[in-house]
This record gives structure tokens, sequence and C-alpha cells, in this order.
């Protein structure tokens, strides 16, 4: 079994690069992120960076990378309780420290400053990238956080997928993001919120409530769906893996 502080060194690593090469998509890009190209540009480099910290990663945490997905696999039961406050964190962490590289890239750009830019954090009503407002923004991270950790769910929880898990989960990640950037610059991520956030401060921590309630609660319907419907046995099920801490 992989020791615990070495999972954790990984999902903190694992989620800095998610979320250094997502939003360093949009912070390092000198236009702004419209419908069209760019929505494609940005869903993109967070799916090929979940990609590749997946298949990097993933036989020795489990490559969560997202507190919704730990939380969700916990309720369906194919994660230990224990470990779940330590992955949260480590991941918090770990966006945080990605947040601090990214804004010390950007600072070299002329005329750069967190006070004038939202430095890609996630918001709704006027912070929103088309103006949508609350009632919108929980709709939406709500259900894609759901169908993003249900399909984790799903692929993790088959071993003839195993080989193809990472580019599944990278797709849905590149979807729900297709979707949400629009409404609320994309999150589906309490730990890449978080991390944004603190460094914009001010509207972006106010707004910061909403990026956690709704994906962890979308991870928690996931999850209990999951549990209900395979339980510990049938066509999805796999035991707990105790080489790794996720689900073989």
């Amino acid at each position: 079994m992989v020791a615990l502080g070495k999972r954790l060194l990984v999902e903190g690593v694992g989620t800095a690069w998610v979320v250094f090469v997502g939003c360093g998509s949009i912070v390092l890009n000198t236009g702004a992120v419209q419908q069209g190209y760019g929505v494609l540009e940005v869903s993109l480099a967070f799916g090929l960076a979940l990609v590749t910290a997946s298949y990097a990663f993933g036989a020795v945490s489990g490559a969560h990378f997202n507190p919704a997905v730990t939380i969700g696999f916990t309720v369906a039961q194919r994660f230990p309780v224990r470990d779940l406050l330590p992955y949260i964190a480590a991941q918090i962490l770990g966006a945080i420290a990605a947040a601090a590289l990214l804004a010390y890239v950007a600072s070299g750009r002329p005329g750069f400053g967190l006070a004038a830019s939202e430095f890609a954090a996630n918001g709704f009503g006027d912070h929103s990238p088309a103006d949508y407002q609350l009632h919108s923004a929980l709709v939406v991270e709500l259900v894609l956080s759901f169908a993003f950790v249900m399909a984790s769910l799903m692929v993790a929880c088959r071993r003839s997928l195993k080989p193809i898990a990472p580019l599944v989960a990278g797709a849905s990640l590149m979807i729900v993001y297709m979707v949400s950037i629009p409404v609320t610059n994309g999150s589906i991520n309490p730990a890449r919120s978080t991390g944004q956030a603190l460094f914009v401060g001010d509207w972006a921590l106010d707004q910061l409530w909403l990026f956690w309630a709704a994906p962890l609660l979308g991870g928690v319907a996931a999850g209990a769906l999951f549990s209900f419907l395979w339980g510990k046995s049938g066509r999805y099920a796999a035991p707990l893996a105790r080489k790794h801490g996720e689900v073989a």
C-alpha cells in the first residue's frame, strides 16, 4: 500500500498541474475568453491536463484532483473515509500553489494586476462571463459536477476500462467546461475555485460558497446514486483498492 504522505503529495501536485494549465490558458492569454474558439481552447487545456496527470499519478493516488470527486468516491464506498479530509486539504494546497505560480508568471506581462483582472476566478451575476445569475450558476455547477463524478465512478469501477479511464475522465471534464465556462468560468472543482479566489479576493471570496456547495452536492448525489444502483456487487462492483487507495 502506498503511504498516505506520498498519495497526498501526488494529489497536491496533480491538482496544481490541472489548475495551472487550465487557468493558465485563460490568464496568460491576453484576449478575453469568449464563446467559440476561446471556450474550446480552455476546455481542451483542462481536459488534457487531467488526462496527463491521471496517467502519471493515477496508480499512486487514484487521481482525484478534485474534492467533489473524492467525496463522491467516499459516499459510493469506493474510498476510505479516513483519507477524505487529508485528500481535500492536499488538493486545496495544490490549487493555491498553482494560483501563486500563475500570478507570478502573469505579473511579467506589462499592465497585469490582480486588482484589474478576474484571474480566471469563478463567479455569477456581474462576474459571470455572460452575466448568468445565481440560479443558473447553481444549476449548471450542480448538474455538471454530478455528471462528471458519476462518469468518473463508472469508468474507475470497471477494470476493463482502466487503460482508457484517464481519457474518459479528461473528455468528460472538457465537455463540462465547454458548457460551464460561459456561465461561471467553469469550476466543477472547489479546489480550483479556492486557489483563484484567494488571489482575487473581494467578490470572488464572497461568491466562493457556491463553488463549494454545488460541486460537493453534485459529488454526494453521484456517489449516493452509484452506491444505490450498484453497491458493492453487480456489473460495476470492485473492492476498494488496498494498494493505492482507489478503485481498481
